[in-house]
């Protein structure tokens, strides 16, 4: 015979991703705060041994209406801006989803870095931030002694 369980399996599991959640939330790690605007660009985060990688979707902006800032909290800010250009020639909008204006957005990132040693780069729409570790952020492999 089966034995019963009131919410079945999933309430555990469901259980467990929302203390991962607040953990994450309350350790800094993926926290992101949005300020200006209706829109955010979507954002990717990766790193290796090395380095800290950001890539964001900003397409329609032009390179020098980005600005990029690195602090000593590991709070990398993306600023800028994407201009709207319309020219109304008798045209009627059925639909606009597009979104325009100022944005800005600070995502903690997930190791110390070397700001002073970054480097971005503007290709298709698709901003790329290249941030190696600092020295004391870089991992190392701790060998276990038997005792």
């Amino acid at each position: 015979m089966r034995e019963v369980v009131p919410f079945g399996a999933g309430l555990g599991r469901m259980r467990h991703q929302m203390e991962r959640m607040f953990d994450r939330f309350f350790d800094g790690e993926g926290f992101e705060l949005r300020e200006l605007g209706a829109w955010s660009p979507k954002v990717e985060i990766s790193e290796n041994k090395d380095k800290v990688t950001v890539k964001a979707e900003v397409p329609g902006i032009e390179a020098k209406d980005l600005e990029i800032i690195s602090d000593e909290q590991r709070r990398l800010t993306i600023k800028g801006e994407k201009k709207q250009e319309r020219e109304e020639k008798g045209e009627q909008y059925y639909r606009s989803e597009r979104a325009y204006g100022a944005f800005s957005r600070t995502i903690v990132l997930p190791a110390a870095v070397d700001a002073s040693k970054a480097e971005a780069s503007f290709k298709n729409g698709v901003l790329t931030i290249t941030l190696p570790k600092s020295a004391g952020a870089v991992g190392k492999t701790i060998p276990v002694k038997a005792g």
